[in-house]
């Protein structure tokens, strides 16, 4: 990796052996992309799991014991409507399974490298219960068609079969994962400043209708050139 670049490393910490979610967690996690989004000094973000696990998705178990689901989720979302618009790459190091919630941060990166023998998906309507908010960032980096392969089935994605579908961009041996991850943010890290306004970009226009999108790219097209007289 060229020495010009520091990357930023952040950890997925959560409850248990499955790395699970909760408020506090996520709100860390908010924090700790914030900071290093704000970090003049890196350019790029790895975002991995904690203890061989990328992440199991929300403590569940906490509901049985007075947590509000709601507030589960709405941390959840918080956290999701984050990260697209951040200033800086994101590459999710995916050395242990990510399912349900977790496997809508993977989904929500720009870049995914996973291990061979990871599993990337959500399992909930094989309990019951439909992956309202964790469908979401798979259905916009999959589509509909192909993200209900594994939202229908509640079996989640092969790290193979989500390299076919582009949920993950390389499979490769856990111990080289890091250098992989920091191969694509030194690529993305070659656009400088610019990526501050570019990447946000991509993720708002991605989510506008055809004629809409071009306009809104126009209108940044020009804001871009005149900043830059």
């Amino acid at each position: 990796m060229s020495e010009d670049f520091r990357f930023a490393t952040i950890q997925i910490s959560g409850a248990g052996e499955r790395n699970l979610l909760n408020p506090g967690v996520m709100s860390a996690l908010e924090q700790q992309l914030s900071a290093a989004a704000a970090d003049p000094e890196v350019a790029g973000i790895i975002l991995t799991g904690s203890g061989g696990v990328f992440c199991g998705g929300l403590d569940t178990a906490a509901f049985k014991q007075g947590a509000s689901p709601v507030e589960f989720a709405q941390a959840l979302v918080s956290l999701l409507k984050l990260i697209p618009t951040l200033p800086k790459p994101v590459v999710a190091v995916v050395d242990g399974d990510a399912v349900a919630s977790g496997a809508s941060l993977v989904a929500a990166a720009d870049y995914a490298v996973a291990a061979p023998d990871v599993k990337v998906g959500t399992f909930e309507v094989s309990i019951g219960i439909w992956p309202m908010v964790a469908m979401v960032p798979l259905i916009d980096r999959l589509g509909a068609r192909a993200a209900m392969e594994n939202i229908g089935s509640g079996e989640p994605f092969t790290a193979e079969r989500a390299r076919e579908l582009g949920l993950v961009n390389v499979v490769a041996p856990a111990q080289s994962l890091v250098a992989e991850a920091e191969s694509w943010l030194a690529k993305a890290a070659r656009a400088r400043g610019v990526y501050a306004a570019g990447r946000p970009a991509v993720y708002r226009l991605a989510a506008l209708p055809y004629e809409q999108s071009l306009d809104t790219a126009l209108t940044l097209f020009t804001q871009q050139f005149e900043e830059n007289k």
